[in-house]
């Protein structure tokens, strides 16, 4: 594995945004907010010739339109990367398109209802406990690396009857698959084949030994004429859980962490006022949204008034999405009490995230225990907060100090 970005192949520092925007640019992984203001001022669709040809679409309304239009816009590929390989690794339903997409989703929605998320809530806050065990005696610690990737690394561990312990396995496949493989596609195979043939050995396990967990239900599923799933579809699914479902709640509840480290009033006000939870979670969501996903353009189609040609990918932006004045009032303003919040943190259209309800009661959870045992604390100056690069953001390094400030 290649452990620097040295090692990757170097883009050019953008100099134009509108014209030439790069979503793994240093500083739009430090602080795209700004950015994306600036090209949702120039037009609601930008290009660049980067990634061989992609657009993005910088309003609500224009991502909203390439969401709901899977006529135009494909989702066989939902990465934007410097290749495009021929498509091997699929992960059901997240790559399908229509017809058979529904089917592919329909499997997964038993285990993530309201009802299945809430009998994993106790699990959940134990693990959060555990974890603040190991560390509340130090008066501070990485947040990152000790409390918000391990939270949903764990959970869908549970779920997924696999050990706890191959926690830092799937960690290393997701930085692999999501960040080095934008540019590295040797990484990117190789994290890809290791996940493949570890779940191939836990689905040859169960073949022997039938066990009560979501890989057996997957196996036991039967598509709508009877047939159960192919090896190979039940492959895909298991790598959609543990890509989509560990770095994008790892990262929401990062990101409410240090705003809530740099925000005392909110801090202070979710303490004194647990019942405005949920209202504030829908707001951190919305306001630091982790997912871009993208869609490759099929046939020309006109979005916002902008043509876009197929041969181009487009990055999906739900984040952009989410801080769109005309949407959101205070788009740029953290409101933990806003009453009406339509944000598309989990998407918008027919891939719409399966797992919302589990993604929403883990950063509740993570956020309330937290709280309940560490009520002030802050950012510490003696370190530094590191983002993410490419398709989900959150942060990596958060150090934090426990008590108010001396």
């Amino acid at each position: 594995m290649s452990d620097s970005a040295s090692m990757l192949p170097a883009h050019p520092p953008v100099t134009d945004w509108v014209h030439d925007f790069d979503h793994t640019d240093p500083r739009w992984t430090e602080n795209p907010f700004p950015i994306w203001e600036e090209l949702r001022a120039e037009c609601p669709v930008v290009h660049t010739k980067r990634f061989l040809g992609c657009y993005m679409p910088t309003t609500y309304e224009a991502v909203k339109q390439v969401a709901y239009d899977t006529e135009h816009f494909s989702s066989r590929r939902v990465i934007v990367r410097d290749i495009r390989p021929d498509i091997t690794a699929s992960a059901p339903p997240i790559t399908s398109d229509p017809p058979q997409h529904k089917p592919a989703k329909q499997l997964l929605l038993p285990p993530f209802t309201p009802d299945a998320t809430k009998k994993l809530e106790p699990r959940v806050r134990a693990i959060c406990n555990e974890l603040i065990d190991e560390f509340i005696a130090d008066g501070k610690c990485d947040a990152a690396a000790r409390y918000t990737k391990h939270i949903p690394v764990r959970a869908i561990a549970h779920m997924l009857g696999i050990p706890e312990k191959d926690g830092e396995l799937f960690i290393r496949w997701i930085h692999e698959i999501l960040e080095l493989g934008i540019k590295d596609d040797a990484t990117l195979v190789r994290a890809v084949q290791e996940m493949t043939g570890y779940f191939a050995a836990q689905i040859e396990l169960r073949k022997k030994h039938r066990t009560d967990d979501l890989i057996s239900t997957l196996m036991n599923a039967r598509d709508k004429d009877g047939h159960p799933l192919s090896d190979m579809h039940v492959l895909g699914s298991l790598r959609l859980l543990l890509i989509a479902g560990i770095d994008t709640s790892w990262s929401a509840i990062g990101a409410s962490l240090w705003h809530l480290a740099k925000t005392p009033a909110d801090r202070a006000r979710l303490v004194a006022e647990p019942e405005l939870m949920p209202t504030a979670i829908e707001e951190l969501l919305r306001a630091y949204a982790p997912v871009t996903m993208a869609r490759e353009v099929m046939k020309e189609t006109v979005i916002s008034g902008c043509p876009v040609k197929p041969g181009n990918m487009v990055l999906l932006s739900f984040p952009a999405a989410n801080r769109d004045p005309a949407m959101f009032p205070d788009a740029d303003k953290v409101v933990i009490d806003r009453k009406e919040n339509r944000h598309a943190a989990f998407g918008l259209g027919i891939h719409r995230c399966v797992g919302s309800n589990l993604a929403r009661m883990e950063m509740t959870v993570a956020i309330e225990e937290w709280l309940k045992r560490i009520p002030e604390f802050r950012l510490d100056p003696a370190g530094q907060v590191t983002w993410s690069e490419g398709t989900v953001r959150g942060p990596r390094q958060l150090p934090i100090l426990f008590g108010e400030a001396g």
